[in-house]
C-alpha cells in the first residue's frame, strides 16, 4: 500500500453514502477509517454493512462526534476526514470542527454536503435552514483556516430520478406526467457510487484544495423536458405534459405541511429556479468533476432509465 496515499476517516460509513465512500476509499487503496457509534453495532442493517466493510479492509474506530477524546484519538491515525453525516445532524459537526484544529495533522476535511450547492440555493424562505446550516459550517471551517474541499454534486440519482421527478410517485409514470415550469431548466443527477469516486479522487489532488468540486456530467444535466423526452423514447410512447406553473408549485409547497412538502422544494429550487446550473463554475472558486477525471466512468441519467423500463 502506497505511503503516500492520504489516510482516510470517514465519519456516517453506515449511511448511503458513507458506505460508497468507504467503498470507494478502499478500492483506491486508501487506509481507511471509519468512526463507527457503538449503537450501530446493535443495528442489523448497519451490522451488515459494518461486516462487509471491515471484512474489505475498514478500520472501525468506536467513538461519535459527541465524544471529543473518541474524536482526537481517529483524527491522530488519518490525514483526511470526510464527513458523510446526515442533513439533520449537519450542526453536529461544529464539534468535529475544534477537534480537527486540535488534532494539528488533517491535512483536508470535507464537510457534509454532497448536494446543491447551500452559498448558490436561492430558496431560503422555503428549506427550514436545509441550506444554511451547511453554509454556516463552511464558515467555521473557513475562520479556523482548515484545508478543505466541498463536494457539490447535486442530485441523488436514488431521489426524484426513479418517479421522474413525479412527487408522490415511487416509479416513472406511463401516461401523464407533470412538468414544473416551462420545463427547459437543467437539473443533475448523479448516482451515489459515482459521487463517492469522485470526492476520493480529489482527496490528494492540489487543484481541489480550498475549492469547491462541482459534479456537472454532461449526460446527466437534462431538463424535464429533456428527461421526459428520453423516457417516452424507451418505452416507445408520448406522455401527456401537464405543465405546472411557478405559482401552483408555491401554493403547494405552503399548502402541504413540513416535512412532507421538501421534494416540492428541492423540485422548486432545481428545476423552476436553476439553482443547480446558473452560475459558471469556475468563477465560483470551482472546478468540475467529469473534466478534472474524464477516466471516471459514470453512470448517465439514460443507463440509469434503463433499469426502471
Amino acid at each position: 500500500m502506497s505511503e503516500s496515499r492520504s489516510k482516510i476517516l470517514i465519519i456516517g460509513v453506515t449511511g448511503n453514502l458513507g458506505f460508497e465512500l468507504a467503498k470507494a476509499s478502499l478500492n483506491a487503496s486508501h487506509r481507511t477509517f471509519g468512526l463507527v457509534r457503538d449503537s450501530a453495532f446493535s443495528d442489523p442493517n448497519k451490522l451488515q454493512k459494518l461486516q462487509f466493510l471491515s471484512d474489505a479492509g475498514l478500520e472501525i474506530v468506536k467513538g461519535s462526534l459527541q465524544d471529543e477524546e473518541s474524536l482526537i484519538k481517529a483524527l491522530k491515525q488519518v490525514d483526511v476526514v470526510i464527513c458523510a453525516v446526515s442533513s439533520k445532524q449537519v450542526l453536529d459537526q461544529k464539534l468535529l470542527i475544534p477537534a480537527i484544529k486540535r488534532a494539528g495533522r488533517i491535512k483536508r476535511f470535507f464537510p457534509s454536503e454532497f448536494g446543491l450547492d447551500p452559498d448558490k440555493t436561492r430558496i431560503s424562505h422555503l428549506d427550514h435552514d436545509f441550506y444554511s446550516r451547511k453554509s454556516e459550517i463552511r464558515r467555521l471551517v473557513e475562520a479556523e483556516g482548515i484545508p478543505h474541499t466541498y463536494i457539490c454534486s447535486n442530485f441523488y440519482m436514488s431521489y426524484l430520478l426513479p418517479s421522474l421527478v413525479q412527487p408522490g410517485l415511487q416509479t416513472p409514470p406511463r401516461d401523464k406526467v407533470s412538468i414544473f415550469g416551462d420545463g427547459n431548466v437543467r437539473g443533475v443527477f448523479v448516482k451515489e457510487s459515482d459521487v463517492a469516486a469522485f470526492t476520493i479522487s480529489t482527496v490528494d489532488d492540489p487543484r481541489t484544495l480550498n475549492k469547491v468540486l462541482y459534479l456537472r456530467p454532461p449526460g446527466n444535466t437534462l431538463s424535464m423536458n429533456e428527461l421526459v423526452d428520453i423516457w417516452e423514447k424507451k418505452i416507445g410512447k408520448n406522455l401527456e405534459r401537464n405543465y405546472i406553473s411557478e405559482e401552483m408549485l408555491l401554493k403547494e409547497i405552503q399548502e402541504t405541511p413540513y416535512p412532507d412538502n421538501m421534494p416540492m422544494v428541492f423540485i422548486y429550487s432545481g428545476f423552476v429556479k436553476g439553482d443547480i446550473t446558473y452560475f459558471d463554475i469556475n468563477s465560483s472558486n470551482g472546478v468540475e468533476g467529469t473534466q478534472l477525471y474524464p477516466h471516471i466512468k459514470y453512470t448517465t441519467i439514460s443507463e440509469y432509465l434503463d433499469t426502471l423500463v
